[in-house]
């Protein structure tokens, strides 16, 4: 299941909420139980590979790291 960002139209608080794709509920709030929460637009997070040249793992095939 995605995990969405909501804030609170009422409080302001920010929450995430677990949900089945394609739901179109909007959860309550956690802090003042109000209905009254937007979607909000997330970013994601990823990990990069710091240094250069190829991976010391050997698990990449073309022998050089995307990452690096």
């Amino acid at each position: 299941m995605p995990l969405f960002e909501y804030q609170c139209k009422k409080c302001g608080h920010r929450f995430e909420e677990l949900q089945a794709g394609g739901s179109a509920k909007s959860p309550k709030c956690p802090k003042c139980a109000s209905a009254r929460t937007e979607r909000q637009l997330s970013t994601f997070s990823a990990s990069v590979h710091e240094g250069g040249g190829s991976c010391d793992t050997g698990s990449c095939s073309t022998g050089t790291c995307p990452f690096g």
